[in-house]
């Protein structure tokens, strides 16, 4: 019984050692939630892990932070990723002067990614999101709306991936 809770905690520290360290102080108590994998037309482009502060919360907004986690199965340019976010986050109820002033925000905390690649980012509810790649700060934009609204992409119940959406609210296993 002792070498599988031994086992079990070396697990679950390994977990935490994903994120980058900044994010790790930043809050205590992060924890692995769910996972799932983006697929468009039959092309697996990323596999989504998200890390929690408490309980998520299955509609938003979010009270405690929480990170999501992208891991790229494929190479994507800088300008795909911005153009997706704004497509979604247009769809989602972001209006036309808000995407004006989000998009370079968006061009300048997504790098070019590829294949093998993580962008992490968090969410601080009511605060701002921070976006990291390769483990390293690309960058914090400062406004609550942006965030929720970023955020909602994947945890929106109006997500364009119903399922990915529920494979990374779904409470894990112990």
């Amino acid at each position: 019984m002792r070498t599988l809770i031994a086992l079990l905690f070396l697990a679950c520290s390994g977990l935490a050692q994903a994120l980058p360290e900044a994010v790790r102080k930043s809050e205590a108590g992060w924890r692995q939630w769910g996972s799932g994998e983006m697929s468009w037309l039959g092309f697996s482009l990323y596999r989504a892990t998200l890390w929690v502060v408490g309980e998520p919360t299955p509609t938003l907004p979010a009270t405690s932070p929480s990170a999501l986690q992208l891991d790229y199965l494929r190479d994507i340019p800088r300008d795909r990723l911005v153009q997706t976010s704004v497509d979604e986050m247009r769809r989602l109820g972001a209006s036309e002067a808000q995407l004006q002033r989000w998009e370079p925000e968006l061009r300048r905390v997504f790098p070019d990614v590829k294949e093998g690649d993580s962008i992490i980012g968090v969410h601080y509810p009511g605060r701002s999101a921070a976006f990291y790649h390769r483990g390293r700060a690309t960058g914090e934009v400062a406004d609550a709306e942006f965030a929720r609204l970023f955020f909602a992409i994947w945890l929106d119940p109006r997500s364009r991936s119903p399922s990915l959406r529920s494979a990374l609210l779904k409470r894990p296993e112990i």
